[in-house]
């Protein structure tokens, strides 16, 4: 029998600010490794489900190995985590109808976010592409303007119509918000909602991804799935929430391992039992 689901975990042992992140540990416990984990406690949840480690090194491969861990060997030409992930699935026997692109460098990506990716592509038979969003607080608004004062094209925000299908996404904070101070009065959130990058794709979309012409929006913005938006298909937003844990971006340099490991510490490490 076929799998239906496979979760793409795209590990790149190159990175400057970073190098070998893949296999730098973080509170004791390589980060390709913590990832898998996630990856597998959701397959053993979701029949039909499988995942594998894509990379192109063979320390990571070796690695994977010696631990159990699925693992395919991927080109070394390709430029992103997005063409490592099709890489990988044109590798697999039987093509899976689902396609989950877990990032390597994502160690605390909670596992309910992939599982309601799941259960959202089940229920909704239009949709192409899955990826979830937050809807902020005040509060976490208030956050996210601050940021930007640092760091202007660091998160991301996505307009959403009536079914959570995707709108708009923009390195700006969208929509904006005019007499803020009144609707800080009548609304309990603002209409914000901040994306989070990780996707769901169908077969057909991935495959069909980089036969698209780029948008002079994907390119203005730095967002590649504008691509998918541009051409009209149909992007499916999915609010998820942290459960009361600290949220966190991926690892890109020894200052994330330690806010990593600080938020490990602060919030414990995922319960991963079946």
């Amino acid at each position: 029998m076929k799998d239906s689901i496979l979760i793409v975990i795209p590990a790149r042992y190159a990175s400057k600010r970073l190098p070998g992140k893949p296999l730098v540990k973080i509170a004791g416990k390589e980060m390709i490794g913590r990832v898998a984990e996630i990856a597998e406690y959701v397959c053993a949840k979701n029949s039909g489900c499988s995942y594998a480690v894509a990379t192109d090194n063979d320390r990571i491969a070796e690695f994977c190995g010696e631990n159990g861990i699925p693992v395919l060997m991927t080109s070394g030409t390709c430029r992103s985590g997005t063409e490592r992930c099709l890489d990988a699935v044109r590798q697999t026997k039987h093509k899976p109808e689902f396609i989950i692109n877990l990032q390597g460098d994502n160690p605390l990506c909670p596992p309910w976010f992939l599982e309601q990716m799941i259960a959202e592509w089940r229920a909704d038979k239009e949709a192409q592409v899955f990826t979830p969003f937050l809807h902020l607080s005040w509060e976490e608004y208030d956050r996210l303007k601050e940021s930007k004062r640092e760091t202007p094209f660091s998160g991301t925000t996505v307009l959403v119509d009536k079914s959570n299908y995707a709108l708009a996404f923009s390195k700006n904070i969208i929509p904006a918000l005019r007499r803020e101070q009144s609707l800080r009065v009548s609304m309990d959130k603002p209409p914000v909602r901040r994306h989070i990058g990780l996707y769901g794709y169908t077969y057909e979309a991935l495959e069909n991804y980089f036969r698209l012409e780029p948008s002079s929006y994907e390119e203005a913005e730095g967002l590649e799935q504008m691509r998918f938006l541009y051409h009209r298909i149909p992007v499916k937003l999915i609010e998820v929430d942290y459960r009361g844990r600290r949220s966190s971006s991926g690892v890109d340099s020894p200052e994330d391992v330690q806010r990593v490991e600080s938020i490990i510490a602060e919030f414990g490490e995922f319960d991963l039992s079946l």
